[in-house]
């Protein structure tokens, strides 16, 4: 497209920048989840990493727009809480990460963009949609049930989960197929009869999803939680522009039809269009 030639202050004309339409979606880190260490409850699921998606936003060429991506928080290590997962951001527009599911026998889970699950049923699932934000960027967790020794799920997008099973995510195509982001990490469980227990799953790189939090036998000693997905951003444009990536993110571009579609999964920098 051709700018606008209009006068400046001093009389010489210039060439306006054209502004442009774009879809973006951020995503932030999700949330660790509890560990375990020889006690009767499963370990909290971690809660989703805030879920922000925008459409036919106004952008301006030669203007550089900031981005991060946040990394997942780590899992609970034996008897310890998980931890809250990082925020993910495009200019003004930020995700929360996701709260921490809480340890066997622990206190609540944490706040986040969605809340991270508890462990026993005296205690509750943290809060979702940290941030304030409408729409929402997510649910929250849900507390433990402590006659089975489950642990809570964590919030997701989907909304508040149902007993130990995280709430699911969100289907989102804008990458050029479905994906699903920012889904809670499922509770661990009491398995009784002593030996080992398995360690909690990790979510999955660039979803955002909440992790698993780790089992228990009543004598496998420390289990980890699971450690939460990373973040990502995704900005879809018109391919008439050219797209520069800063130094400090990782980032790849394809070609769909009449739009292009940067993919952004790791780092902090800036990125501008021409």
């Amino acid at each position: 497209m051709i700018g606008c030639i209009t006068t400046g202050a001093l009389g010489v004309p210039y060439t306006a920048p054209v502004t442009f339409s774009a879809d973006f979606l951020v995503v932030a880190g999700g949330g660790g989840a509890g560990g375990t260490n020889n006690y009767f409850n499963g370990g909290g699921g971690g809660g989703a990493g805030g879920y922000r998606y925008f459409t036919s936003q106004t952008l301006s060429p030669s203007t550089n727009y900031s981005v991060s991506i946040g990394g997942g928080g780590a899992g609970g290590t034996g008897g310890a809480y998980g931890s809250k997962g990082v925020a993910s951001s495009f200019n003004s527009i930020s995700g929360t990460g996701g709260g921490f599911g809480s340890y066997e026998g622990g206190g609540n889970g944490g706040n986040g963009g969605s809340g991270g699950g508890s462990s026993t049923t005296i205690s509750s699932g943290g809060s979702g949609n940290e941030g304030g934000y409408s729409p929402v960027e997510g649910y929250n967790g849900a507390s433990g049930n402590s006659t089975t020794g489950a642990g809570g799920g964590g919030g997701g997008m989907a909304g508040v989960p149902s007993g130990r099973t995280g709430a699911g995510g969100v289907s989102n195509s804008i990458s050029g197929s479905a994906v699903t982001y920012a889904a809670g990490g499922t509770g661990g469980i009491y398995l009784g009869g002593g030996g080992s227990a398995p360690a909690g799953s990790n979510g999955t790189a660039n979803t955002g999803n909440g992790a698993g939090g780790a089992s228990s036998t009543g004598s496998s000693g420390a289990v980890n939680g699971g450690n939460g997905g990373s973040g990502i951003v995704i900005l879809k444009y018109p391919d008439t522009k050219t797209i520069t990536i800063g130094a400090g993110l990782t980032a790849s571009t394809i070609t769909s039809g009449s739009f292009k579609i940067t993919t952004i999964t790791a780092g902090t920098g800036n990125v501008s269009w021409a």
